[in-house]
């Protein structure tokens, strides 16, 4: 299976696009930048988080990378893996808005949580075991 541990050569791309969006994250307030990058189908999409003065309407570097790539035709159940890059201490995993998102484009999911020290593989059934789906919709 692809991207079933932490130094598999394979998260080494994403981990670049990741690092590159990173370094353009706007924070002008928290100073907390972070990156993701996703694998699709069509290649790889990197996100940064961008802040503004409301903090509440601010948008997280994973949601970021997932809009770009639905921009660009990704639907449920294409993501193949993800990364999460932070300068922090300690990994940083997705926030819970985002694990609701990216549990909706896969079900079952790697996501690598890296800094500069460490990395730690994850899957999104680990993080969020009963993520809200479509089915609970019911009917439409």
């Amino acid at each position: 299976m692809p991207f079933d541990s932490p130094q598999d050569p394979q998260w080494e791309s994403l981990l670049e696009a990741a690092w590159a969006a990173h370094a353009n994250a706007h924070v002008p307030y928290s100073r907390f930048r972070v990156g993701a990058a996703l694998r699709w189908e069509s290649g790889v999409i990197a996100g940064c988080n961008v802040e503004n003065a409301s903090y509440p309407v601010c948008v997280c570097a994973e949601r970021n990378a997932i809009g770009a790539a639905v921009a660009a035709g990704l639907k449920p159940g294409g993501l193949q893996a993800l990364v999460v890059v932070t300068e922090a201490d300690i990994l940083t995993p997705p926030c819970g808005a985002c694990r609701q998102v990216i549990a909706e484009f896969a079900s079952r999911l790697p996501i690598l949580l890296a800094n500069r020290q460490a990395r730690r593989l994850h899957r999104i059934e680990d993080l969020l075991p009963w993520p809200f789906h479509p089915d609970n919709l019911g009917s439409r």
